[in-house]
């Protein structure tokens, strides 16, 4: 039945690309008039999502589990797990923070939560804790409503601490369980931000993790939407933006950071998957940095 769930950009949006540095904060509530209380199993394949739960009670899915809460209550979600929940909106409530997987490598040094693995806290631990992150959480969503100057460097770090919350909160939860098939996916992504550089072939991968080419593509699709080769090349344009954004390097000095043979060869490879040549990109969204300052 995997195949058949859907793939969303927020929920009941069709599922698009995301920007560089993409990240979105709303409350459940917001959307209600789509899904009256009822989210219907569905997972994103390139952003992930924390949802604190203000107030209410009701049901949240994970994967094959099913959560019973009572706010407060939190979870935090990675990229290509199935979820969805069911709740009363009248009386329910949550904030939801997506975070495209772009941000978080910076994000992931600053925390001690796992970012590879749902978890959700229902209550338990220090009231002192819970208020921390409801505090965190709130100032989360008012400096994005409030369009504040350069939020997008302002909420990764917040998100960051809540993140950190959240594992305090969660250190005598019991983890939830994955399929073998989500935690391939996993292991394959944490491989591929290791080795993207190297030009590891298919079949490296397929050796390390100790499977068949079959069941690796298999996970991929599944989890994020891709099979092996489109997740490292997705990885390396990604670096290739970030170093093309916020550093001056050549454009051969760029090719040979993301394991490309020459700035030529990099150049036909970013316009294949952006429709505009490396410089190109650079100008307009530096441009674009350049504007929001």
């Amino acid at each position: 039945m995997e195949n058949i769930i859907p793939s969303f950009f927020v929920y009941g949006e069709p599922d698009r690309p995301l920007e560089l540095g993409f990240l979105h904060v709303e409350t459940v509530m917001a959307r209600a008039n789509i899904h009256l209380g009822q989210v219907k199993a569905h997972k994103h394949d390139r952003m992930v999502q924390i949802t604190f739960w203000t107030c209410g009670n009701g049901s949240y899915f994970i994967e094959d589990q099913r959560l019973d809460f009572l706010a407060p209550a939190v979870s935090f979600v990675p990229s290509g797990v199935v979820h969805g929940f069911n709740v009363d909106p009248l009386v329910s409530d949550a904030i939801v923070v997506s975070i495209a997987d772009s941000l978080l490598p910076s994000i992931a040094g600053q925390t001690i939560l796992p970012l590879d693995r749902p978890v959700m806290v229902r209550g338990q631990g220090a009231t002192a804790l819970w208020d921390r992150l409801g505090r965190t959480m709130r100032l989360i969503f008012e400096e994005y409503a409030e369009g504040s100057v350069r939020v997008d460097r302002i909420i990764p770090p917040l998100a960051a601490a809540a993140l950190t919350q959240i594992g305090r909160l969660a250190s005598d939860a019991p983890m939830l369980a994955q399929s073998p098939q989500k935690q391939l996916a996993a292991q394959l992504r944490r491989l591929i931000d290791q080795h993207f550089r190297e030009n590891w072939p298919v079949e490296r991968y397929v050796s390390t993790l100790g499977t068949t080419p079959h069941l690796l593509a298999k996970a991929g699709h599944t989890a994020f939407g891709q099979g092996v080769k489109d997740m490292i090349a997705e990885r390396r344009l990604l670096e290739a933006k970030r170093l093309l954004l916020f550093t001056i390097r050549s454009l051969e000095d760029i090719a040979y950071e993301v394991g490309l043979k020459d700035a030529a060869y990099f150049s036909r490879f970013f316009r294949a998957r952006t429709g505009i040549p490396p410089s190109e990109w650079r100008r307009q969204n530096a441009s674009d940095e350049h504007g929001m300052e």
